[in-house]
């Protein structure tokens, strides 16, 4: 197997509510076996679920809302506040809800904006909940999810479209390495700084990352027809889905991100403040 080549972090982003927006990240602090700090720690219960949060358990994201289904949730900017636990949602700039997520009035506030402009994407009454340290993650395990950057850009030049980063709502987004080279990192450590992060799984793709950040269309325009071609062979290892569609309607798979456990330290990353040297290296 290669050894890991050097990388550089491009961007931290974390999710504290599952399915609203991501949140840049300067600096993160990150302790053993658990996520970001408040990554996805509040999930929308699109009904009744059987969640209790005094023995919280992973669940199928189907019990909440979500962008691979609930894709109006693209248009919604939200920010959370951690000493105040403050939730503010934004649509086209203007604050439509807001509500601190710790008390009965400010959930139940959140939970009123979804109840009046969700409607049409609830099986249920709506609930802000949250279970301790838990996290709503795709996966039981916490963990933390990495991008690659090359990769990215590799499915670009394959579609000759943009594709937004954010689509894939990642963690850790990493510059530096070459296209496809997470695929070999598996059961591999990746170095930090101090952080020591092992590599345990790689992230199977959903619909959701159809969705265009800050935009409810589940692709971008394209000349294509019905009638178009399949992608290029290369993409067959990548994407799966109905071929009768061009190609943005193909639910991609295994496209250039790992899951990775953590262990200790701190991750740090000031954009545009510090040198492209400066910034901390992936190793």
């Amino acid at each position: 197997m290669s050894p890991i080549p050097p990388a550089q972090i491009a961007s931290l982003y974390r999710y504290p509510v599952k399915g609203l927006s991501p949140e840049p990240l300067p600096r993160v602090a990150l302790r053993i076996g658990e996520t970001l700090p408040a990554d996805r720690r509040y999930a929308i219960e699109n009904g009744p679920s059987g969640f209790d949060p005094g023995a919280p358990a992973w669940m199928p994201k189907s019990h909440f809302l979500m962008l691979m289904r609930d894709e109006r949730l693209a248009g919604l900017r939200s920010h959370f506040e951690d000493s105040s636990n403050l939730l503010t949602i934004r649509e086209s700039g203007i604050v439509v809800a807001r509500g601190g997520l710790e008390s009965a009035e400010g959930r139940a506030a959140i939970e009123a904006f979804f109840a009046t402009n969700f409607a049409g994407e609830l099986m249920g009454q709506p609930k802000v909940i949250s279970g301790g340290g838990h996290s709503f993650s795709d996966v039981a395990r916490k963990v933390v999810s990495i991008i690659n950057l090359g990769s990215v850009a590799a499915v670009e030049a394959i579609v000759g479209l943009p594709v937004h980063p954010l689509r894939f709502r990642a963690n850790l987004y990493v510059s530096g390495w070459p296209a496809w080279h997470e695929f070999e990192l598996l059961g591999q450590t990746l170095a930090i700084g101090d952080a020591r992060l092992k590599v345990v799984k790689r992230i199977t793709r959903l619909r959701r990352h159809q969705r265009r950040p800050g935009n409810r269309r589940a692709r971008p325009r394209h000349p294509a027809h019905d009638d178009a071609p399949p992608p290029p062979q290369r993409m067959r290892h990548l994407c799966r889905g109905d071929r009768r569609r061009h190609y943005w309607r193909w639910r991609c798979g295994r496209d250039g991100s790992a899951e990775a456990f953590v262990s200790g330290a701190t991750i740090a990353f000031i954009l545009l403040k510090a040198s492209r040297s400066a910034a901390p290296g992936v190793a």
